[in-house]
């Protein structure tokens, strides 16, 4: 099932389209769809798809050509083995010297580790011969490090050769839902808390089961897929799993600021290690929306940016014990289904941020946004404030079973006064997000007056276009 990643195929399609080679580096941790991405592109074009794995360079070598002879030259004549990488680049030189022909490396860093020569290899070679060809050559890879390290960074040998990059991210909500199309809207919401975005977990889930069935059985059963999940990616992505996973377990667990989370780990020179979680785009540092130098301010906190991550250090890893002995019922009455509802809190705030970018960029809101993001000061914070010069919207998302009644507006306008003494906008309006719609008085409210707007569920999750 391929859903979304229009943006991407577009900008696939752009090079495509030039009439001059391209080195296109697609990059992004494991299980966010590249390969199907880079299949759904290669579909009735002449190409040539190789993925490499963890084996001897001679085996890789062994296997791209015999790719590469089934699609120049027929099934007939898959056995020939080139003797050299060179041997392999100058035959494909030959072969996009008239006509586009894309060449598809998946998991290149498997062929950098195997043969650490081939990224000078390729770089002599294409300054020499593939660059005057019609060739698009796509260099695909999950560990983001190596990516950066031999393609993309400044000392990498092939580095001012590409003509285009992308780090693919998971799906938004809008996207990922699609996979549970029979699901209610809230259930939705709630398995993208559970589950997240992306295409390699969302893609095992079934539609005409309850989401209760799916979390014990695809998370919480001893053998299931997504059960070691979180440690197995950071065994295949970092070279230092036990570090990075003890700074993911610390963030969880509410320590949020780089002093906290130094102090719970013990770990010396922290600030490249998170530079490296940011870069797996597994956490993310937020700053209050309102700060003029974000990359200067002191109120930065870390928090575990994949959904995914979030559930299975928040329930999973706690009761590791419990689930070994096969007590995974007892774990999803117990600690999962009474807590379910708050953990999906967060979740339905990135929701409500993403909502609000695209009604925003579509004239849905009294102005065009510029950002999007929290406040918050000592024991005040709001939710979501959009901004755009002095003119701000202030939003509080509710995920709770009641409707949302005046109080809530309330509270939010005396926090917006504390804002109003930091930030100074010329002008302000009000939001509430709910899950549960809203008070009839709350209603009436909203209809007697031009800065307050009212967003339930279902608008949320099936914004106008």
């Amino acid at each position: 099932m391929f859903i979304d990643r229009d943006e991407e195929l577009a900008l696939l399609e752009k090079c495509y389209a030039s009439s001059k080679a391209e080195l296109f580096v697609l990059y992004g941790r494991r299980r966010v769809g590249k390969t199907a991405l880079l299949t759904q592109f290669c579909q009735n074009k002449r190409s040539i798809f190789f993925v490499a794995d963890m084996n001897t360079e001679q085996s890789l070598r062994a296997g791209f050509s015999r790719a590469i002879n089934q699609g120049i030259f027929g099934s007939q004549a898959a056995g020939a083995i080139y003797n050299s990488w060179e041997d392999i680049f100058l035959l494909l030189a030959e072969h996009s010297r008239t006509s586009r022909l894309i060449v598809v490396l998946d998991e290149f860093t498997y062929l950098v580790s195997a043969y650490p020569p081939l990224a000078s290899i390729l770089q002599r070679l294409w300054d020499s011969h593939l660059k005057e060809s019609q060739l698009m050559l796509i260099l695909c890879g999950s560990y983001i490090g190596m990516m950066e390290e031999e393609v993309l960074g400044y000392k990498a040998p092939l580095y001012g050769r590409r003509t285009a990059q992308y780090l693919l991210d998971t799906l938004d909500f809008h996207n990922a839902r699609l996979f549970l199309p029979t699901y209610l809207p809230d259930d939705q919401v709630r398995a993208y808390a559970v589950f997240g975005g992306s295409p390699g977990y969302l893609q095992l889930l079934d539609p005409e089961l309850p989401l209760p069935e799916l979390i014990h059985d695809k998370i919480l059963t001893r053998g299931a897929f997504l059960y070691d999940e979180v440690r197995l990616l950071l065994q295949q992505e970092l070279r230092q799993p036990r570090l990075y996973f003890a700074i993911l377990e610390a963030i969880a667990s509410g320590k949020t600021r780089l002093n906290e989370i130094k102090q719970a780990t013990g770990i010396e020179g922290l600030s490249a290690y998170m530079d490296t979680l940011q870069s797996l785009l597994l956490v993310e540092r937020e700053i209050p929306v309102t700060e003029t130098q974000p990359h200067k301010s002191r109120r930065g906190i870390y928090r575990l940016k994949d959904n995914f991550f979030r559930f299975w250090f928040r329930f999973l890893h706690p009761n590791r014990s419990l689930l070994e002995q096969g007590r995974s019922d007892l774990v999803m009455q117990s600690f999962i289904m009474p807590n379910l509802d708050t953990f999906c809190g967060t979740a339905f705030e990135k929701i409500c941020q993403q909502f609000l970018w695209q009604i925003g960029l579509t004239g849905g809101l009294p102005f065009l946004p510029i950002r999007i993001g929290g406040w918050w000061v000592t024991n005040e914070e709001i939710d979501l404030v959009a901004t755009r010069e002095r003119e701000a919207l202030l939003v509080e998302c509710k995920w709770s079973s009641r409707p949302v009644g005046e109080n809530i507006l309330q509270n939010l306008e005396r926090k917006a006064t504390v804002l109003c003494a930091e930030h100074k906008p010329n002008q302000i309006w009000f939001g509430l997000c709910s899950r549960s719609g809203f008070t009839q008085k709350m209603i009436e409210i909203a209809q007697n007056r031009q800065d307050l707007l009212l967003f339930d569920l279902e608008t949320i999750v099936n914004p106008p276009r």
